[in-house]
C-alpha cells in the first residue's frame, strides 16, 4: 500500500513495518463520518485486504474525539431517502469488510466514540482505549435510534447492557466499557500507543497464514448453530495443519526454538 494522504485529507494513511494506520481527520467535526470519509475508508480497506505486506490495521482519530458518528448535519442538509439509505448501507458494507479482511483490525480509542463511532469500535477485532475515552449510542437523544450501531454493539456486550445504551443514549466510561467487553484494555492516555504497539507486535510475531485463516473462521462460526460451527472450525483446523508454517511451528516447539515463518 503506497498511498499516503496529505494532512488536509479527511483520512490520513501511514504504513510502518507492515502496520497501516487509518486516521479519521475531521477534528473540527469530531471526526463525524461524512459520505466522502466513508468512501475513503472503504477504498483504503479494500486496498489493504489485497496487500500481503500489511499485517495489521489500526483505526484512529485526530483531535478530541475518536469519532462522533455519522455526519447528521450532512444528512439533514440532504434529506433525501436515497442519500440517507445509501450512506447507512455503505457504512454497513464497511463494517462487514472489516471482519472479512485477513488482517486484524485494532481501534485506537483516545477520545469519545459515539453512535456510529461506537459501532466502529465494536466492529473492529480488537480495541484499546485511553482512560479518558467514552462510549455511547447516543442517537436516541436526537430522535434517531442507533439501530445499525446496535448490530455491532449486541455482538460485543450482553443484550441488556446493549439495550441500556441504545435506549438511554447515555455514555459509559472506558472502565465500564472494559468490564462489559466492548474494549480489550484501558490504559493511561500517555500509554495508549505503547500498549497498542505491544499488542500489534504480538500479532506480528505470529504467522499471517494462521492469523488470516483464524480470523475468517471466527466470524464464519460465531453466529452459526453449534454443530455447523464445529464443522467450520474442524475444516479450518485441517487446512491450517497442512500449511508449511504450521509444520514449522510444531518443529520449533519440539526443538525449543523460535519459529521461522515463511507465510505459506
Amino acid at each position: 500500500m503506497n498511498a499516503f494522504a496529505d494532512a488536509s485529507s479527511e483520512l490520513l494513511t501511514s504504513l510502518e513495518r507492515g502496520v497501516v494506520t487509518l486516521t479519521l481527520n475531521r477534528p473540527q467535526q469530531y471526526n463525524a463520518l461524512s459520505s466522502s470519509l466513508i468512501d475513503s475508508l472503504q477504498n483504503a480497506v479494500d486496498i489493504i485486504a489485497e496487500d500481503r505486506q500489511v499485517r495489521v490495521l489500526i483505526v484512529a482519530g485526530t483531535g478530541k474525539a475518536f469519532c462522533a458518528g455519522h455526519d447528521l448535519k450532512e444528512m439533514r442538509s440532504r434529506r433525501e431517502p436515497q442519500f440517507v439509505e445509501q450512506t447507512f448501507a455503505r457504512f454497513s458494507k464497511l463494517m462487514v469488510s472489516l471482519t472479512r479482511i485477513p488482517q486484524p483490525v485494532i481501534a485506537r480509542v483516545h477520545g469519545f466514540a459515539f453512535a456510529a463511532g461506537c459501532q466502529l469500535v465494536a466492529q473492529c477485532d480488537l480495541a484499546i482505549a485511553a482512560d479518558t475515552a467514552q462510549f455511547a449510542t447516543s442517537g436516541v437523544k436526537y430522535g434517531l435510534f442507533c439501530s445499525t450501531p446496535g448490530v455491532a454493539l449486541a455482538r460485543n456486550i450482553s443484550r441488556k447492557h446493549a439495550m441500556e445504551m441504545l435506549l438511554t443514549g447515555e455514555a459509559i466510561d472506558a472502565r465500564t466499557a472494559l468490564a462489559r467487553g466492548l474494549v480489550n484494555d484501558v490504559v493511561d492516555s500517555r500509554e495508549l500507543d505503547a500498549q497498542i504497539a505491544k499488542l500489534t507486535q504480538s500479532i506480528l510475531d505470529k504467522t499471517p497464514v494462521a492469523v488470516a485463516a483464524g480470523k475468517r473462521t471466527f466470524y464464519e462460526q460465531i453466529d452459526a448453530p453449534l454443530e455447523q460451527a464445529y464443522a467450520l472450525a474442524t475444516r479450518a483446523m485441517v487446512c491450517n495443519m497442512m500449511t508449511d508454517d504450521a509444520l514449522e511451528g510444531i518443529d520449533a516447539f519440539s526443538q525449543k526454538r523460535e519459529p521461522r515463518w515463511t507465510g505459506e
